[in-house]
């Protein structure tokens, strides 16, 4: 008998998640809330206007080439702790405490649910990347939008990890698509839950999420904090800009080494997504010492900038700023100590 394919939007909300997601102090007037108040518009009236920006000028906006994804060396990956792959776009694979660790682990084609004309990704074939990965100890998902959450990369690699922490509202995905329940740790704002010698904290950002027309804001949104060793990283996540930056700083910083997103943004958007400035501004607000920019290399999905651009900005802030910052190729094996200006992306058109 033939099995039905999985749906794309995910899990249907069963009375047992909502009572879960009503004793969140984040939740109020049946959805989960910004901490402060964060405006979007989805007006019938804006949306053809954005959809058609979207379609038009394409130009920059993506490489005219692929991009070669370097092939990683998972022996040295392996080998020392804080080693890092990053897969473009904010798909992050760690080595913390002797443990592999993926965050958002998004290697489709396309990241819209039925939108096969939509953004492709700058470089094909990345679902082939699954196959190579070493075992994977634990995966990260910060929330549960398709350019994060995506099911064809989840079907592929959920057959070599072991568990999964996630923001809250995020499991009935990942249940509905055959993960097991006691596989995963679903994480409010501020939780704090040790994984083996690794301290792991979900921090607030100013986003929202949802799969479907009726599910926006039922599930949570954020960033991660990882403590070994002596040593601290962050993982920014999707968010506009805030005081919050400066709370994640007093509670849980300084860090050692952050990543931020950058890229994606634009002038509708900004509530919700960092522009360069703002993101440097946010890493110097949580007492970062080392950054890196992420949510770009990966996909066009912001009609406002080049595929460049958030890099480009990115890296001319963090040297105002005289912050450190490092630009790893897709797919290079880098570490966080490591010193790095390679501005790789300026050779392609």
């Amino acid at each position: 008998m033939k099995q039905n394919k999985p749906s794309q939007f995910g899990g249907k909300i069963e009375e047992r998640h909502l009572k879960k997601y009503q004793e969140s102090p984040n939740w109020r007037d049946g959805k989960f809330q910004n901490f402060i108040e964060t405006k979007l518009s989805f007006s019938p009236l804006i949306i053809p206007r954005i959809i058609y920006k979207q379609l038009t000028n394409v130009a920059k906006r993506a490489p005219q080439k692929p991009i070669e994804v370097e092939t990683p060396s998972f022996d040295v990956f392996m080998e020392k702790d804080f080693s890092m792959v990053w897969f473009g776009h904010s798909v992050i694979l760690m080595r913390i405490a002797g443990k592999t660790l993926l965050i958002d682990p998004m290697f489709g084609t396309t990241a819209a649910p039925i939108m096969p004309g939509g953004p492709k990704r700058f470089s094909p074939n990345m679902l082939d990347m699954i196959d190579k990965l070493p075992e994977i100890d634990l995966v990260l998902f910060t929330h549960d939008h398709y350019d994060h959450l995506d099911l064809e990369s989840l079907l592929k690699i959920r057959g070599k990890v072991s568990q999964y922490f996630v923001a809250l509202g995020v499991a009935r995905h990942l249940e509905a698509w055959g993960v097991r329940e006691d596989q995963i740790q679903e994480f409010d704002w501020w939780d704090t839950h040790p994984f083996e010698q690794i301290n792991i904290t979900f921090t607030p950002t100013r986003h929202f999420a949802g799969r479907g027309a009726f599910d926006r804001q039922k599930s949570l949104w954020g960033g991660w904090v990882f403590e070994f060793g002596g040593k601290k990283i962050w993982f920014s996540g999707d968010g506009g800009y805030g005081d919050h930056f400066k709370e994640v700083g007093k509670k849980l910083g300084p860090f050692d080494f952050g990543l931020m997103e950058c890229g994606q943004y634009n002038d509708d958007w900004r509530p919700v997504h960092l522009f360069p400035d703002e993101s440097v501004q946010a890493a110097i607000d949580a007492g970062v010492q080392k950054i890196m920019p992420v949510h770009w290399g990966g996909f066009s999905l912001s009609y406002q900038h080049g595929w460049k651009e958030p890099a480009e900005e990115f890296a001319i802030e963090a040297d105002k700023a005289g912050l450190p910052a490092i630009f790893p190729k897709i797919g290079e094996v880098f570490n966080v100590g490591q010193v790095s200006e390679n501005h790789w992306w300026e050779d392609l058109e």
